[in-house]
């Protein structure tokens, strides 16, 4: 029986060339990049959440050592760009999504096996720890990087918007399932349940990407024929990194885009370990109400995301994912200024409301970003896509590393010169809304920018 054409993975682009040509994902393809990202998320956020509690309270140790253990794991991508380069090279991305993901496999079952060490064999453990927290970092770089140059090589750009919203939300399903399945197996918990969970969430993990990556690219790669880097042997191309990675770097667009994500993650990361403190400590709520405003963050962030998806996929669209992308920055921005007005005001302001807004603000930016992010790779000289989906990368993953941990100690900091929790929230809100604002300015200077280049090539082609 013939496949339906509605369930068939890819479609052909049209091309005048008789080389083989990328094939274009249809939506059960994006689907299975998708379930990629949702295993790449199952296993971090075992990290990130689980091994974290497991160490402050279980194992009572200091809150600053799982902090450290998770920033360097950001940190460590800053090598992004050269994975984008190699599977450039390579013209080929799910060997790098595949192998990451086994690296990410094997680097966060020794995160759990380094965590039940930390209590008999402190300094073995901390040793551990170090070493698989900085191979679950080179594990992410190498498949998230490949994964999302992969989605934009491969999704025409009407379906980006959508697929950025898919993928995300598959990730955020990952998150969820991982964390309850998780948490009820743990419920008693012993180390030992606590590897065998993290051995399991990874192998199941795995087999997912496996699964969900076979045969996804087609019989040809990304790029047909010899790209720039091209008819040259792969050992001389690698030494050509440092090269490409100046020119991407001299790109206008390319440079602005980076401090774009640098600047919004930055301010992202910061609201996120906020929220929950700031409402307990601002407006008195209990554990458990904290936790719900938290969700509600969460599910406006979804209806965001949705919005954008829909709004910017097919033949009509409503606004562009520039506008939709600066939008979403000034509109966090107004709402993190909400929330310091709020613990200003006090009782009488409408928290829950400000949460939604921010939420919402912050999920159809996140997505139009990731969607810009996927047009912009494509730009120019498409052979380095994989080269600036890296350094993006990059940027976003120190500013996750800097974020977290900036925040907590300014309002720790504030709160100690100004004697209030109110004006140190309040501190911090507004510096985190000022970088949301600077941030819509480089949204604005690489729309213009490509502007000019369109400009610039029509006149060319007269």
């Amino acid at each position: 029986m013939d496949t339906p054409a509605t369930l068939e993975t890819f479609e052909p682009e049209p091309s005048a060339t008789s080389e083989p040509v990328a094939r274009s994902l249809r939506w059960l393809g994006i689907c299975r990049l998708g379930l990629v990202q949702a295993a790449l998320g199952s296993v971090v956020v075992l990290l990130t959440s689980t091994l974290n509690r497991v160490m402050v309270v279980e194992y009572a140790l200091p809150a600053v050592l799982p902090g450290l253990l998770v920033a360097l794991h950001y940190a460590v991508q800053f090598i992004r760009p050269r994975f984008g380069f190699e599977s450039d090279v390579l013209a080929r991305r799910t060997p790098w999504i595949i192998g990451g993901m086994a690296v990410l496999a094997v680097g966060g079952v020794c995160c759990a096996l380094s965590t039940v060490m930390l209590l008999q064999h402190p300094i073995a453990g901390l040793l551990l720890a170090i070493l698989s927290y900085g191979v679950v970092g080179v594990g992410v770089g190498a498949a998230g990087t490949s994964l999302l140059v992969l989605v934009a090589n491969r999704v025409d750009g009407p379906r980006r918007a959508a697929a950025a919203t898919i993928m995300w939300i598959l990730m955020i399903a990952g998150f969820a399932i991982t964390s309850t399945v998780v948490g009820r197996f743990l419920d008693p918990f012993s180390p030992q349940r606590l590897v065998l969970a993290m051995l399991t969430v990874a192998t199941v993990a795995f087999v997912v990407t496996l699964l969900a990556t076979w045969n996804i690219e087609g019989a040809s790669a990304d790029a047909p024929g010899a790209n720039s880097l091209g008819s040259a042997s792969v050992g001389t191309a690698r030494t050509k990194f440092s090269v490409t990675l100046k020119r991407v770097w001299s790109e206008p667009k390319a440079r602005n885009f980076t401090l774009f994500v640098f600047i919004s993650m930055l301010a992202y990361s910061a609201q996120e370990l906020l929220l929950e403190p700031f409402a307990g400590l601002v407006f008195g709520y209990s554990l458990g109400a904290s936790a719900q405003l938290s969700g509600l963050w969460h599910a406006s962030a979804l209806v965001g995301m949705i919005c954008v998806g829909v709004a910017c996929s097919g033949r009509r669209r409503f606004g562009s994912l520039h506008a939709w992308t600066v939008g979403g920055c000034i509109g966090s921005g107004i709402a993190l200024l909400s929330l310091a007005a709020a613990g200003l005001m006090g009782p009488t302001w409408p928290l829950r409301l400000s949460v939604m807004a921010l939420g919402a603000a912050n999920g159809s930016f996140a997505v139009a970003a990731i969607a810009s992010m996927m047009d912009l790779s494509r730009a120019g000289d498409t052979s380095t896509a994989g080269v600036r989906m890296g350094l993006w990368g990059a940027a976003q993953a120190v500013a996750f590393a800097c974020g977290g941990l900036a925040g907590t100690a300014i309002v720790d900091i504030a709160r100690n010169v100004f004697g209030s929790p109110v004006t140190a929230f309040a501190i911090v809100f507004a510096a985190e809304a000022g970088l949301f604002f600077l941030a819509s300015r480089f949204v604005i200077k690489t729309d213009a920018q490509s502007t000019q280049h369109s400009a610039q090539l029509e006149a060319v082609s007269l």
